[in-house]
């Protein structure tokens, strides 16, 4: 600058000496270029490191105890995977290298989240009901994995119940046992009587639990971020999403007034149903909350250790109770649209009067009735091997792919049904569902969570049934069901309420109707009727081809920009400034920097464009 100064006001002797102007556009030129080289540099790190990936500037001052349990947590899950050997394959995770290499690499994610500890237990447990997502060496695997808790010390335990209680234990229960009925890895279950003589069971959430989950939960989410960003199968399975849904399905089960509700909603349908003797234990929410639930006792053993009870009963009894547990299942699932979502034998019990009941609430699922409709005309159209109906009921079902070949789904499970059409025992239907997830992975179908809900608990009751009543025909049985509740929701009675509510939402319309007839006919009549489209309606079209126009602008100016710079910079035309500047090459750099501008200013679109353009 100083030197600049002293050649516009001539006084440097021996060397450049312009004229003032002269000497202020160069400055103004550098400064311009320095401002260019600096957005190029910021763009660069953008797409290196996009806004929002890197902590603020405030998070250097705070949060320092939680970054550094995180970053140890993080080394460890890390080092975990590392360990069992699943750092080389995260690029190529469900994408071939031969069945033995995935069956390796299935039982080393297996073991890797069963030494994470309990949350990405859960999480194996959740991937494992996903058959839309993963390959049957991963279901396999993922299916064994099992949560294994040492038992809480009862003063921990008495003080997390007090605490929720806000008073002593004494003037609540007459009785608590201190030994635990079971202890899972995030609660412990407890007998105990109430001072009115009623037994029941305390399920307390251990102290500490939700911390560690929370903890866990951010390390997944994160992950799965990164995995989602830097993966092709991360950005297929989605697991960005997949981690968030499963985020919110554990706060749900960990939180144990949703069970609550759960088990009341449950409870309501079963009594109006009044078909079905399934009981479901009454909880107490005057003492329960988000850490603690106190409900009755339910006597008897669950299906899984009640082998002894079971072989007491008769082949006629064994089979009532096998068609109660899949009739009552069915109409939760077709006509209630509230279900229990997990029904394996450990949460079935047996009373000792030989009658059902039902445990662990934590995870129900919800269907609207459109759905319900759905998936009970898929199963009433596999029972009369309609394979037109069951595919229309299909794609209701389920988020179909843009590119859909109806005739083909049609065709494929046609051949499906032929397979199967004279019935199955032992685990026949179980491979049936097999292969309808099979056939719904192989069109690119989307299962929707509450669907895939449904599914589950289907397939889950299924090996119950067989524990119950091993030689049950569970083809015969789920048609008798099936048409039960189809011909209900199609009865005479059905069909006029539902055409009463079609008629209630049709009738503000068919009010209008004839004024507006008569509107259409009149213009008609008078020449005046017209029609009006709009091509690009939707807020969605007329952004994506205003910012397509807006990207395609910005190149071509930033193009022609840096083209005639080129020229202009290369030119020995004009007036000089100095001995050896053009004017022109003075002009080429100006106008070379707005090509430059222009040109970071188009990648930055391209970086910004939104992923689902």
């Amino acid at each position: 600058m100083q030197y600049l100064y002293r050649a516009g006001t001539g006084q440097n002797t021996n060397g450049l000496n312009v004229a003032p102007a002269v000497a202020v556009l160069f400055p103004v030129l550098s400064v311009g270029w320095i401002f260019a080289l600096g957005v190029g540099a910021l763009v660069f790190i953008e797409a290196a490191f996009p806004t929002g990936t890197l902590p603020g500037f405030a998070t250097l001052f705070t949060g320092w105890n939680a970054r550094r349990r995180r970053a140890c947590w993080y080394t460890d899950i890390v080092s975990i995977a590392v360990r069992h050997g699943l750092g080389s394959r995260l690029r190529g995770f469900g994408q071939g290298g031969g069945p033995e290499r995935e069956a390796k690499t299935a039982r080393a994610l297996r073991d890797a989240l069963n030494e994470a500890g309990v949350t990405f237990v859960k999480l194996g447990q959740m991937l494992s009901t996903r058959r839309d997502l993963l390959p049957g060496a991963y279901i396999r695997e993922l299916e064994t994995l099992q949560s294994n808790a040492t038992v809480e010390s009862w003063e921990t335990i008495a003080a997390a119940v007090e605490e929720r209680l806000g008073r002593p234990l004494p003037e609540v229960f007459s009785e608590v046992d201190q030994v635990p009925l079971a202890a899972a890895s995030v609660a412990q279950v407890h007998r105990a009587v109430l001072l009115d003589g009623t037994p029941v069971v305390i399920k307390v959430q251990r102290p500490g639990a939700l911390d560690q989950v929370n903890l866990d939960m951010d390390i997944i989410i994160r992950l799965a971020r990164w995995l989602n960003r830097t993966t092709p199968w991360g950005r297929s399975l989605g697991v960005h999403q997949l981690a968030q849904g499963f985020a919110g399905s554990l706060a749900e089960e960990l939180d144990y007034t949703v069970e609550l509700e759960n088990m009341r909603s449950i409870e309501h349908a079963l009594e109006s149903s009044g078909r079905f003797a399934v009981t479901v234990p009454h909880a107490y929410a005057e003492f329960s909350g988000e850490p603690l639930l106190v409900m009755n006792q339910l006597p008897g053993l669950p299906i899984s250790s009640a082998s002894r009870q079971l072989g007491e009963l008769t082949a006629v009894e064994r089979s009532e109770l096998a068609a109660t547990l899949l009739g009552a299942t069915l109409q939760q699932i077709i006509s209630d649209g509230v279900f229990h979502a997990d029904l394996h034998a450990g949460n079935i019990f047996i009373t000792p009067e030989g009658k059902l009941g039902l445990l662990d609430f934590g995870a129900v699922g919800r269907l609207d009735p459109a759905t319900q409709s759905a998936l009970g005309m898929m199963l009433y159209s596999i029972d009369k091997n309609d394979s037109a109906g069951a595919t229309d009921a299909l794609i209701e079902l389920l988020d179909r792919p843009d590119d859909l070949d109806a005739r083909a789904v049609e065709r494929s499970l046609g051949q499906l049904l032929t397979r199967f059409r004279t019935g199955f025992r032992a685990g026949g239907s179980q491979k049936m569902f097999g292969e309808l997830f099979a056939l719904v992975i192989a069109h690119r179908f989307s299962v929707p969570p509450q669907i895939g809900a449904a599914f589950r608990a289907l397939a889950a009751v299924e090996g119950t049934l067989l524990v119950i009543d091993p030689g049950m025909d569970l083809v015969a049985a789920a048609r008798s069901e099936v048409s039960r509740l189809m011909s209900g929701k199609m009865g005479l009675g059905s069909v006029k309420d539902e055409l009463e509510q079609r008629m209630m939402a049709l009738l503000p319309l068919l009010n209008r109707l004839p004024r507006r007839i008569n509107n259409i006919s009149e213009d008609l009549e008078h020449g005046r009727f017209s029609m009006n489209v709009r091509v690009l309606a939707h807020p969605a079209d007329r952004r994506y081809l205003t910012g397509l126009f807006q990207q395609l602008v910005v190149a071509v100016l930033a193009g022609a920009a840096v083209l005639g710079a080129i020229m202009l910079i290369t030119s020995n035309e004009g007036p000089l400034l100095t001995g050896e500047v053009h004017l022109y090459g003075v002009f080429g750099f100006a106008l070379l920097f707005g090509g430059f501008v222009l040109g970071m200013r188009a990648l930055m679109m391209v970086f910004k464009r939104d992923g689902g353009d």
